[in-house]
C-alpha cells in the first residue's frame, strides 16, 4: 500500500482547480498544464523508482488513453453536427430539451449528448444564459441522465465489461432514475420559470425586439413562436454511430478482438478505432457545422492536461480506500455503499472508484471482480446477495458524478464550452455550495431512503 502522506499531491491538485480560476485567475489559465503534469509525474516517479509497484502508473496510463480516446472522439463527432433551431429558450422548452437530452446520453453516452446539445442549448438562451443554466446541464445531461444503459456512464461501462448484463442498470435502476431525473428538472423549472421575466427581456433586446415591457413575460414571446430544427453536417452522425459501436470491441465482450495491452500499447483497438473516427469526422466536416460551433479543441486539450494529472495523482488515494473498504466490507450496508461511493465520486473520476468499491463489495462475498463469472453471479439478487450492492455502487458513482466539475469527463467540457461563448459559470466552489449541495444531496439522500426504507427488497 502507497503511505499515506502520497495523497498529498492529488489534494493540492484537487485545491488549484477549486482555487485558481478564483484567486489567481491569470497565472491558473497560463500555467495550469505544468501543475497538473508535474504533480502526476511526481507521483509516477514514487510508484516507477521506489518500491511500490509500477504496475499502477501503467494501468493509470492506459485507463487515462482509454478515457480520452472515448472523450475525444465523441466530442470531435459531435463538434462536426450543427443542429440549427430558433425554437427560443422559455423554461417549458428548456425543461424539455434537458429531458431529451437525459434520454440520449444512454444511447449516446453523457459525453456524446452533452457535446451534442450544448451548442444549440446555449444558442436558445442566448441574452439569458445564466449560470444555473450550465449547472442543470451539467447535472442531467451530463451525468444523472446516463444511468440506464452502460454506454450512459463510464463507471456502468466498466461493469459491463467485467460480465454485467447489458440491460441489468435499465431493469434496476430505472425506478430510481424517474424521480431523480424528474425532482432536478421540476427544480430546474421553478428556477427557470422565476428568472423567465427578466430573461425574456434580455433575450428580446439581443434579438432586436423593443417592445417589450418591464415585467412583461409570455411562456413564449409572440415574436418569435417559429419551431423549425434542422441538422447540418450528417456525416458526422455516422461517425458518431462508428465510436459508439467502438465502445463494445474490446476482447472482454468480444474474445476475437485482439488483446493490444498484452502487447504492451496503451491503446487498443477499440481506442484505434475511435481515434480515427475523430480524424475522419474532422477531415469530412461540413464548413458551415463548424463555423456554426464556433469549433475549437480548446475545451479538450483542458479536459487532457488536467486529468492527466488527476489519473496519475488519485492512483494512491484509490488504492487506500480499496484496501480499507476491503477490510470493512462485511460490515458495510447498501447505504454506506452509496454514499461512500457517492461522496468519493465526487471529488475521484467516478469510473475507477465505482471499480474500487464493486472489488471491495465483490470481495465481501468470496467474489472475485476480474472473473466475469462472479460478477454476473453478484448482480444477480440471488447470487451472493450482492444485487442491493450492486444498485447501491451504481447509483452513487453515477448520481454523485454530478456533484463537482471533476466527477466526471463532460463536466468540464460543458464549462470550457458555455465560457467560450461567454456564459458565467460559477466557480470550483461555487458550483458546489450554491448548486451541488443546495440542490442535488437533499435528492439524493431523499431518493435513496425512501427507496432503502420502504421499498427495496431484502438480498
Amino acid at each position: 500500500m502507497p503511505p499515506v502522506w502520497l495523497v498529498l499531491p492529488f489534494a493540492a491538485l484537487l485545491a488549484m482547480i477549486a482555487t485558481g480560476p478564483l484567486l489567481y485567475p491569470h497565472h491558473w489559465h497560463a500555467h495550469y498544464p505544468k501543475y497538473a503534469v508535474g504533480l502526476g509525474l511526481l507521483v509516477a516517479a514514487v510508484y516507477l523508482l521506489g518500491p511500490l509497484p509500477s504496475v499502477v502508473v501503467l494501468h493509470a496510463v492506459e485507463e487515462y488513453a482509454s478515457f480520452m480516446a472515448l472523450l475525444v472522439a465523441l466530442f470531435v463527432a459531435s463538434g462536426t453536427i450543427l443542429i440549427k433551431t430558433d425554437l427560443p429558450g422559455t423554461p417549458r422548452a428548456n425543461t424539455g430539451l434537458l429531458l431529451v437530452g437525459s434520454v440520449l446520453a444512454n444511447l449516446i453516452g453523457t459525453t456524446g449528448a452533452s457535446m451534442l446539445l450544448i451548442r444549440p442549448y446555449l444558442r436558445m438562451n442566448r441574452g439569458r444564459a445564466r449560470p444555473y443554466h450550465v449547472v442543470f446541464f451539467i447535472f442531467t445531461v451530463s451525468n444523472v441522465g446516463g444511468l440506464l444503459t452502460p454506454i450512459g456512464d463510464p463507471p456502468l461501462f466498466l461493469g459491463f465489461l467485467r460480465g454485467i448484463p447489458f440491460f441489468w442498470t435499465l431493469e434496476h435502476l430505472w425506478y430510481l432514475w424517474l424521480p431523480a431525473i424528474g425532482a432536478i428538472l421540476a427544480v430546474y423549472y421553478v428556477v427557470d420559470r422565476r428568472n423567465a421575466a427578466e430573461s425574456v427581456r434580455e433575450r428580446a433586446a439581443v434579438l432586436g425586439d423593443p417592445d417589450i415591457e418591464p415585467g412583461e413575460y409570455t411562456e413564449v414571446p409572440v415574436e418569435h413562436t417559429s419551431r423549425h430544427i434542422s441538422i447540418v453536417g450528417r456525416r458526422g452522425l455516422w461517425w458518431l454511430a462508428v465510436v459508439v459501436g467502438a465502445v463494445f470491441l474490446d476482447p472482454a465482450v468480444v474474445p476475437a478482438v485482439p488483446d493490444l495491452h498484452a502487447l504492451g500499447s496503451p491503446l487498443g483497438i477499440r481506442e484505434i478505432i475511435m481515434l480515427i473516427a475523430a480524424y475522419g469526422a474532422y477531415r469530412t466536416a461540413a464548413p458551415e457545422a463548424m463555423t456554426g460551433n464556433d469549433f475549437s479543441f480548446g475545451p479538450i486539450k483542458e479536459v487532457a492536461w488536467l486529468f492527466v494529472g488527476i489519473f496519475l495523482t488519485m492512483q494512491p488515494a484509490l488504492e487506500l480506500i480499496a484496501e480499507l473498504s476491503r477490510q470493512h466490507a462485511a460490515a458495510l450496508t447498501p447505504t454506506t455503499f452509496y454514499f461512500g461511493t457517492g461522496v468519493l465520486s465526487s471529488v475521484l473520476d467516478n469510473a475507477p472508484t465505482y471499480v474500487a468499491f464493486l472489488s471491495a463489495a465483490m470481495g465481501s462475498a468470496g467474489l472475485d471482480v476480474g472473473v466475469p463469472a462472479d460478477v454476473v453471479a453478484f448482480s444477480d439478487f440471488g447470487g451472493a446477495g450482492g444485487w442491493l450492492h450492486l444498485q447501491a455502487i451504481s447509483l452513487g458513482a453515477v448520481l454523485w458524478g454530478a456533484m463537482t466539475y471533476i466527477g466526471n469527463g463532460p463536466n468540464f467540457m460543458v464549462k470550457a464550452i458555455a465560457e467560450s461563448r461567454n456564459v458565467e459559470c460559477p466557480s470550483f466552489l461555487g458550483y458546489i455550495g450554491r448548486y451541488s449541495i443546495p440542490v442535488l444531496v437533499p435528492i439524493y439522500v431523499v431518493v435513496w431512503f425512501v427507496y432503502a426504507v420502504f421499498f427495496a427488497p431484502s438480498p
